[in-house]
């Protein structure tokens, strides 16, 4: 067999059965292996941020790695953004890199490029094949790379020659490097902080502690020492609702997050990092606690987050079960013209059990997380990484990973211009996908960034970077010419309508609610 060939086998081997795939001549063994070597899912994204996004939802909801196949340097570089995405989420994804022949390079063709050192902010382990042999040993690797601590990024660079020439066989297997145990010294000073603070202590959970496991522990814990449940802003996958503990999360907007931590006087991180800012802003601070709040880390996200928090229970006496949380009035369905209260009021209401909600909606429905408390048990899924366009390139990689439950994306039509060749993906691939659309026109969260970096009396010229209405977006006609139904309303009555509609729906929907 070639080189190609057998890095698809050892790709199955490893556990590997989904491809996420925009290929170019380079690939092309690889693409021919994938057809007649059983056991891999091949879908097609037109953009090679739509095919990272894919590939970073996939592990959210599988905790499996999915291979992704891009062109060259210029591929690779494509869908950089969502891989940065994907890092900040620690989600484990093997990129296999086509690349020229060996022979090939020195001659400097248009597509030649630096490879290693495009893909190198992004992934945690880079192999590069130069001769045939290499190519199944470096799958292997990198699979077991990608399966590593709460999850990696590992770049193979697969040069044509070494696809298509001879090798004997795939590789075998390798396991992945097991969690990491903290020491028993941060489990007691953690312990102590949280006795010592009681309701003015806060534990801040990320990575894989916001799972149900993790979060029966945490409440536990919560119920020992009047501890806050919390995040630092955003959540890979944060399991909600049901009989699992409330878990808030610092806000955005700096004044609301200095507001929400200033009670705050410890604050414990498993599996998450010291809240910051956003952004710099002038005149303040860039740490969200307050000066007098005493942070202790625990645990780091790629930890044994679980085995961390059970014996942090134990320290803190904790009770052996904890209380579900009493239930919250279920929200209202709203009508008449669309607000950001009666969105989230409506979202929250009509969001079914078990949901996997993509959240992007910036500015629109900030409200929504909140309302949603009281909606029945979901997954809430966020951009952690902060470059826009994640959403919908995510919803192909969590329908695919969990096809028996709805995905909902909310996303403002600034972030979903980005990678709108998703909705593509979904129909060709019939997705379980409904889609909100926030139409604004606009990339209105900067306006209010304009003031709060002190970009005050913004004129004309600045207002229009910031606009997207020359010429007014149809998202329906978008959303059709991709192969998915849309509808359009600027009522929050029809919109109700629209939206449960859609819900009842197994393929692609659109919805264009103009603000």
């Amino acid at each position: 067999m070639n080189g190609a060939e057998s890095l698809v086998r050892t790709l199955v081997a490893s556990g590997v059965t989904t491809c996420f795939a925009n290929p170019g001549t380079s690939e092309m063994h690889f693409v021919a292996a994938l057809d007649h070597v059983p056991g891999i899912r091949c879908v097609l994204g037109l953009f090679e941020g739509v095919v990272t996004g894919a590939a970073d939802g996939y592990w959210r909801m599988s905790h499996k790695p999915a291979a992704t196949l891009l062109h060259l340097g210029p591929g690779l570089a494509n869908g950089l953004a969502n891989l940065h995405n994907a890092r900040k989420a620690a989600s484990g994804i093997v990129n296999v890199v086509g690349e020229h022949a060996t022979y090939h390079l020195q001659y400097d063709a248009p597509l030649t490029a630096d490879i290693d050192g495009i893909a190198r902010p992004v992934s945690a382990w880079i192999g590069r094949a130069k001769a045939p042999h290499d190519v199944p040993k470096l799958g292997a690797e990198a699979v077991a790379v990608a399966r590593s601590g709460s999850g990696k990024i590992a770049t193979m660079v697969l040069p044509a020659d070494t696809a298509w020439n001879e090798v004997s066989g795939p590789a075998p297997a390798l396991a992945p490097l097991p969690r990491a145990k903290v020491d028993d010294s941060a489990i007691l000073a953690a312990a102590e902080a949280l006795k010592k603070a009681g309701p003015r202590g806060m534990l801040v959970l990320g990575g894989h502690a916001l799972l149900r496991p993790c979060l029966k522990v945490a409440a536990r814990i919560a119920a020992a020492t009047g501890c806050r449940l919390s995040n630092p802003g955003a959540s890979a996958r944060m399991e909600r609702g049901g009989d699992l503990p409330r878990v808030g999360r610092v806000p955005y907007i700096l004044q609301q997050a200095l507001a929400y931590l200033k009670d705050t006087d410890e604050m414990v991180l498993v599996g998450a990092r010291h809240p910051v800012a956003f952004f710099a802003y002038p005149g303040q601070p860039s740490l969200l606690t307050p000066e007098s709040c005493n942070v202790t880390p625990v645990a780091d996200v790629d930890d044994d987050l679980l085995d961390a928090l059970e014996r942090l229970a134990d320290a803190v006496k904790a009770p052996k079960s904890a209380d579900a949380p009493p239930a919250l009035p279920k929200p209202a369905v709203a009508d008449g013209a669309p607000t950001f209260e009666k969105i989230a009021s409506t979202i929250a209401a009509l969001i079914p059990d078990h949901a996997i909600v993509l959240d992007e909606s910036l500015t629109s429905g900030r409200g929504i997380f909140a309302a949603a408390e009281a909606s029945g048990p979901h997954d809430w899924l966020q951009n952690m990484g902060g470059s826009i366009g994640y959403s919908l390139p995510l919803s192909i990689g969590c329908a695919i990973a969990q096809p028996d439950r709805k995905v909902v994306v909310l996303v403002g039509d600034g972030s979903a211009f980005y990678t709108l060749q998703a909705l593509w993906t979904l129909a060709r691939e019939n997705l379980n996908v409904t889609v909100v659309v926030f139409a604004n026109r606009s990339y209105n969260i900067l306006r209010g960034e304009l003031a709060n970096v002190g970009a005050t009396n913004p004129g004309p010229r600045a207002i229009d970077m910031l606009t997207l209405d020359r010429p007014d977006p149809d998202w329906v006609a978008l959303a059709k010419g991709h192969g998915v139904p849309g509808v359009r309303t600027d009522d929050m009555g029809q919109f109700a309508k629209i939206f449960k509609a859609a819900l009842a729906e197994t393929g692609p929907q659109l919805i264009e609610l103009r603000l």
